[in-house]
Parts: structure tokens; sequence; C-alpha cells
């Protein structure tokens, strides 16, 4: 599967995403998606050399996203 292939919607049944899956689902650059698994911010696990994202981790940093911009607005 090319990464053009992949659709901004998780794929039933799939439990763990390679990062460029996780790239085109989140609209975030490769650097982005990176630095948010340094951080903390975005859950992975490594199988191998391979780095992956598993499925749950997406809409929780989705949320994560929509609170902190949430908490913006209130001061």
């Amino acid at each position: 599967m090319k990464p053009t292939d992949i659709t901004a919607h998780p794929v039933p049944g799939k439990a763990l995403y390679k990062v460029t899956e996780a790239m085109t689902m989140l609209s975030q650059s490769r650097s982005v998606i990176y630095e948010e698994i340094r951080s903390g911010r975005l859950r992975s696990i490594t199988r191998g050399r391979s780095r992956l994202i598993p499925a749950s981790a997406i809409p929780e940093y989705v949320e994560l996203l929509e609170r902190e911009a949430s908490n913006e607005g209130v001061a």
C-alpha cells in the first residue's frame, strides 16, 4: 500500500499503524509525529526496527489536541 492510498480515517479492525499512515490520518509531518512520540503525547510501540502507532492512540491524541485547543480560549 502506498501512502497515497491511505485514507484519513482509521481502518476498522487494524490494531497498529505505520508512522506514514499516522502522518496521513493526523495531517502531520513525519518530524511532528516523531516529536509527539518523543514527548509522550502520541503513544507508540517498537516492533523490531519499526515504530508503530496503536489504533487507540490516534483518537486519544486527537482528544488531547481538542482539550488543549478548548483550554487556550479559557483565561
